[in-house]
């Protein structure tokens, strides 16, 4: 059985060495946020366009500005001002930060360190040449590349983007994932479960981690332990890029979803990974499309999908697949654990000033949503590990949706 780094390496490999170039589409800059470019952004001029301060202070000649010197300040400037005329020998121009600095200065002094009289200003430190300056240019040339293809667009992004006027960007098309859950006992959420059933909640869940981790979710609802209901809807799922089921995929006798798949012409990579929860989750393609059979139980469901759907999500989105969100804590209470598997338990870190401390949470297995709903994270126990004491520092794994 594989560990769940190894199962995590073929996933990123198989998908990798299948992937091809994805459709494209221009998408204004308002509607781009976490899509991923399919086309490189260049600047139109350099940046910053002029020689900025970066200090309120006075513009001067390094050489002038010795510690006692006294200059005349024969101007001021502030972001924004056309500046034209260079700085004459002997004087000084007060300046605010984001201003273009004049010719011929070549450093700007904090005001903190000048004393001023009237036109006259003393300076109390020596300047040294380009102190306080940003050089035109030094952030970005003319003509070139800030964003290159494949970059997940964040507000920093964006931002960028704004700057050097790309208001419509090129972006690859969302990674359209089949969501099915399966079971008699499960249905729809807005229907009235009968005294052994439950609601299916991993339609949501699932759609929602879908939406984070930057695909498309297509919902099929929920087949019937039947082997044709299975068929029909599994069928449906393998026209989009990814299908994900939940459910189906462990050792029962109404356990159908790998034999369905099989008599589809799945091929399967893995059916079974050594964690816990999450031990039979299934990976596999079937025609052009990758299939994730994920255990039915909530906890499993959610664990499994950040660990092996999100990396083919942005593999087939256009970008490279994002490393796990990984963290060490103190850990604030002692654990014991069954050795053998890799334990994903739900936790809670809390930050006291700079330094996290992590606490495993009370839950009743893998169904226990409300636990998972009260923890931010998973607090990772090594498959080689079985107590684990107060203070030492254990590895988590962020929930990218609370933190």
């Amino acid at each position: 059985m594989l560990t769940y780094e190894q199962a995590r390496r073929t996933v990123i490999e198989q998908v990798e060495k299948a992937r091809g170039p994805r459709a494209a589409a221009n998408i204004s800059i308002w509607d781009a946020l976490g899509l991923v470019l399919a086309e490189e952004v260049k600047t139109d001029r350099d940046y910053p366009p002029f020689h900025r301060s970066t200090r309120d202070g006075y513009a001067v000649r390094a050489a002038e500005a010795t510690p006692g010197a006294t200059l005349r300040c024969v101007a001021e400037i502030k972001a924004g001002d056309t500046v034209t005329q260079p700085l004459a020998s002997g004087t000084c121009v007060q300046i605010m930060t984001g201003a273009a600095v004049p010719s011929s200065a070549d450093a700007v002094v904090m005001i903190e360190h000048t004393s001023r009289d009237g036109d006259s200003v003393r300076f109390e430190r020596a300047a040294q040449p380009g102190q306080n300056i940003v050089p035109r240019g030094s952030e970005a040339k003319r003509a070139g590349t800030v964003l290159p293809p494949g970059m997940r667009l964040g507000y920093a992004e964006l931002a960028l983007a704004a700057q050097v006027v790309a208001t419509q960007l090129r972006c690859a098309s969302k990674p359209r994932v089949a969501i099915l859950s399966t079971g008699d006992e499960v249905v729809a959420i807005d229907q009235e479960p009968g005294a052994f059933q439950i609601r299916n909640s991993n339609s949501v869940s699932l759609a929602a981690q879908v939406r984070l981790a930057g695909g498309e979710p297509v919902l099929l609802g929920n087949a019937a332990d039947r082997i044709d209901d299975l068929r029909e809807k599994i069928s449906r799922g393998l026209r989009e890029d990814v299908l994900v089921l939940s459910g189906g995929v462990s050792m029962g006798k109404y356990d159908l979803v790998e034999t369905v798949l099989k008599d589809l012409g799945a091929e399967f990579y893995f059916d079974g990974v050594a964690i816990r929860p999450g031990r039979p989750a299934v990976f596999g393609k079937c025609g052009d499309t990758f299939v994730f059979g994920l255990p039915g139980n909530p906890v499993s469901t959610m664990v499994t999908f950040e660990l092996f759907v999100v990396p083919a999500i942005d593999l087939l989105g256009g970008s490279s697949a994002r490393d796990l969100p990984f963290v060490e804590a103190r850990l604030g209470a002692a654990l014991n654990e069954k050795p053998g598997l890799t334990h994903f338990l739900p936790a809670r870190v809390e930050w006291r000033g700079t330094k996290p401390e992590v606490k495993a949470l009370p839950w009743q297995g893998s169904g226990d949503i409300a636990a998972l709903a009260r923890a931010n994270c998973f607090l990772v126990v090594a498959a080689d590990r079985e107590q684990v004491k107060v203070g030492e520092t254990v590895p988590i794994l962020l929930r990218k949706d609370t933190i």
